[in-house]
């Protein structure tokens, strides 16, 4: 059976198509600029990219010229071969712990938690309503980023700061990337020929975005993002964990609003704060490597925020099996794994430094006498999110 797994942004529209039960990906692209001039369609099949250029004013019309194109390129017969479609969410709030079948009801929901995730949860909702007036027999499923998190304590989700906070505004650590980490530690157990249920695994998933989970049997017992994706560690261009007093002492020194302030700690900080070079992590290591100290420093910022996460969570869980690197920086810099792992001497992690030049592929990168399995695992939030549509489409 063919599904389809969609995340739609504000502007854009990005899909893979899978047939299922066998997960192999039949086509997948995106749509971008939506709203804007000069709108690009990308597909790929065959191995090759198809694009053209063309205006692609909303989001249902990106999602009628996806479906045009998969007749006319042939990749499906009909658009009735798509039998579910499968919708990322940023946000769930507290409702959601589940992947779920969208009716109205669910739709509200979504909507009533828009203001926690306001750059994201209107666009989800937005190619949401596109496909189901575009292919009304099929089921709808809302995959939620938050969803695998809300099996953290409270002692891990809340903050110490007023109640009235939480029980007012919701205000509480939610975590994101849930997908992502649910699909990596399970990979884990796999190639480790492990019970789920006992394994002790923390996902490290570092892209630009980048976010800790302790997973302890499966479950999510906490992680680094927090109320929204800015906490944590330091990532391409967020600050991660910092003393929140510094925001109004800027906005005072520097005469900006706290919307300003906050502004710059998403969108100024991070690799590219420290280094002012880049916020691509292949740019600041050839600039170290060219002796540029602080290029090199943002990187060990970075690292040094991991290994303190890593090793909190080691005491939380009672000790750790497996690490486990996925997304852009964790499935492809060996450089930026090793000085992780470096730092991690303590939990007696060794790292094979032929294995650990692998970029992309799932590979065991420790030693076979290292106390901890370290493991590269790309992640496949598609493949996730296309498991859940097959399987909430049962219910």
């Amino acid at each position: 059976m063919k599904i389809m797994a969609v995340n739609a942004g504000s502007s854009s529209l990005k899909f893979q198509l899978l047939n299922m039960p066998q997960e192999h990906v039949v086509t997948s692209g995106v749509v971008e600029r939506i709203g804007l001039p000069n709108g690009v369609f990308t597909i790929k099949m065959n191995g090759e990219k198809h694009t053209e250029t063309l205006e692609v004013p909303d989001h249902q019309v990106a999602v009628e010229l996806l479906l045009r194109k998969l007749v006319e390129l042939q990749i499906v017969a009909s658009v009735d071969d798509i039998v579910g479609v499968g919708h990322r969410v940023v946000h769930g709030g507290e409702k959601f712990s589940d992947s779920v079948r969208i009716d109205a009801e669910v739709i509200a929901a979504i909507e009533e938690v828009s203001d926690l995730a306001p750059l994201h949860n209107p666009a989800n909702l937005t190619g949401i309503r596109a496909f189901q007036t575009a292919l009304p027999k099929a089921p709808q499923i809302a995959v939620f980023d938050t969803a695998f998190h809300q099996t953290m304590k409270e002692e891990a989700y809340m903050y110490s700061t007023p109640i009235e906070w939480y029980e007012k505004y919701r205000v509480r650590k939610y975590g994101f990337h849930g997908t992502s980490h649910k699909y990596v530690s399970q990979r884990a157990a796999v190639l480790l020929e492990r019970d789920l249920k006992g394994l002790k695994t923390i996902v490290l998933h570092i892209g630009n975005g980048a976010s800790l989970c302790a997973v302890d049997g499966g479950i999510s017992v906490d992680t680094s993002m927090g109320f929204t994706p800015l906490a944590g560690i330091s990532m391409g261009t967020r600050s991660g964990d910092i003393d929140p007093a510094i925001v109004e002492f800027i906005s005072t020194k520097e005469n900006k609003t706290v919307q300003q302030v906050i502004n710059d700690l998403n969108k100024n900080s991070g690799y590219l704060g420290i280094s002012r070079v880049s916020s691509d992590s292949r740019d600041l290591w050839d600039a170290a490597y060219r002796g540029d100290k602080r290029s090199l420093l943002a990187i060990q910022k970075q690292a040094k925020m991991i290994a303190d996460y890593i090793g909190a969570y080691h005491l939380m869980m009672g000790g750790v099996d497996a690490i486990v690197f996925t997304a852009g920086v964790g499935e492809n810099a060996p450089n930026t794994r090793e000085m992780i792992v470096d730092r991690l001497q303590a939990l007696g992690a060794l790292l094979d430094p032929d294995k650990n030049e692998a970029r992309g592929v799932e590979t065991i990168l420790s030693t076979p006498d290292s106390k901890v399995a370290l493991l590269l695992i790309p992640t496949n939030e598609e493949v996730m999110i296309a498991r859940d549509t097959v399987r909430l489409m049962a219910v």
